[in-house]
């Protein structure tokens, strides 16, 4: 079955799928551990990639050359791939989906910002008119074969968001992101209006949304979930607490335990990189 195929059986088997966001190689390897889907995350790649925040910086090459990086070595792995608003123009929206099924994505996320664009869950969000995005979305939709579709709006006045994830639910896209959705009423009225199409909820510490479990959002109605930044901002984390503790230690390293990771540990996560791909090679 095509990697496209298997998220969409996955969304439709019931529940909640979860997808985590990573941010390179090193977060995708952790992540790979504990979930089975990931969400190349548009937040995490810009941080990671170029040290910048989410606000339009991200050039589709680059995230074309980490997607072939993340299957070649998680040849199992759903790969949603959040490709902000297809890179401008949509001859190269059309471009970058053709490319990313080419190397093994399962999916896209298209949204319908203008530029400059910004993160979903912060102020300052502007949006497209509805028909210019609709076009876009059509022209991606034709372009791939069986690659998944994720149509996003990032309206903020009520009656925009409702009026757009109507029209969104009525295109061929597979599910519809509204971003930044404020309340489990807002949630509520988004399942109602998109009807049965599949309904996609991003989360993201300390965004607008509220701090849901999968089994709630099943509850909901909500069919893929989102992760954003759990890996991005554990690193951060754990980063600055270690440093902190080794200038504290005056640059004397601490000793290795159950509860700490040393070389033998990381060569372990690593060297699972190699062998996970050859367990799926027929012999």
């Amino acid at each position: 079955m095509s990697h496209p195929n298997r998220l969409r059986q996955a969304i439709s088997a019931g529940g909640t799928t979860p997808l985590i966001g990573v941010f390179d190689m090193f977060s995708a390897s952790v992540a790979a551990r504990h979930y089975d889907g990931m969400f190349i995350s548009g937040f995490g790649f810009a941080a990671s990639h170029y040290g910048l925040p989410d606000i339009g910086f991200i050039a589709w090459p680059d995230i074309t050359a980490f997607v072939q990086r993340l299957r070649l070595a998680f040849p199992r792995q759903h790969l949603l791939v959040d490709i902000d608003d297809g890179y401008v123009d949509p001859e190269t929206a059309c471009h970058v989906v053709q490319s990313l099924e080419a190397i093994g994505a399962s999916g896209v996320v298209l949204e319908d910002q203008k530029r400059p664009r910004r993160c979903g869950h912060v102020d300052g969000k502007q949006v497209l008119p509805l028909e210019e995005y609709l076009e876009k979305l059509d022209m991606v939709l034709a372009a791939r074969r069986e690659l998944i579709v994720v149509a996003r709006t990032d309206a903020t006045e009520e009656g925009e968001i409702l009026r757009r994830a109507k029209a969104l639910a009525a295109t061929d896209a597979d599910v519809v992101l509204v971003d930044g959705v404020r309340s489990i009423e807002w949630i509520h009225k988004v399942r109602r209006i998109i009807g049965d199409k599949p309904l996609l909820f991003n989360q993201i510490a300390g965004g607008k949304s509220p701090r849901l479990s999968l089994s709630e959002l099943s509850e909901l109605g909500v069919d893929v979930a989102i992760y954003s930044t759990p890996c991005l901002f554990a690193a951060q984390t754990a980063i600055d607490r270690a440093l902190t503790k080794l200038r504290e230690a005056d640059g004397r390293l601490p000793q290795t335990g159950p509860d700490t990771v040393g070389v033998a540990e990381c060569l372990a996560l690593l060297e699972k990189n190699i062998s996970r791909h050859h367990e799926h090679v027929p012999s």
